[in-house]
């Protein structure tokens, strides 16, 4: 289920091809300021998966049939996975300058 969403599209108004990643929330209580989720079950605990050329409508279906509450990430189609985008995105969620 869905708890949180990060829109990383630089053309939101596109909605029928994204590319979608899902991370447990709980990744989440890290940031500064942010709402503090209790942790999953390590049985269900969604660590990272991906979705790519979806509509955001079956991205966001995907995210809320997730097993444990997700944080849904949004990116244009060709985002998200080259180059580690995704992962040197949240890596600020490490940083101080957040």
């Amino acid at each position: 289920m869905i708890w949180n969403i990060v829109d990383r599209r630089t053309r939101r108004y596109r909605w029928k091809t994204v590319n979608a990643i899902v991370e447990a929330v709980e990744h989440d209580n890290s940031c500064r300021d942010s709402d503090q989720a209790p942790l999953s079950d390590v049985m269900i605990v969604v660590d990272y998966d991906a979705l790519e050329a979806v509509s955001v409508n079956e991205a966001i279906a995907w995210a809320m049939d997730q097993p444990c509450p997700v944080t849904l990430y949004l990116y244009d189609e060709g985002g998200g996975f080259s180059d580690d985008e995704h992962f040197n995105a949240v890596g600020i969620r490490f940083d101080d300058k957040d």
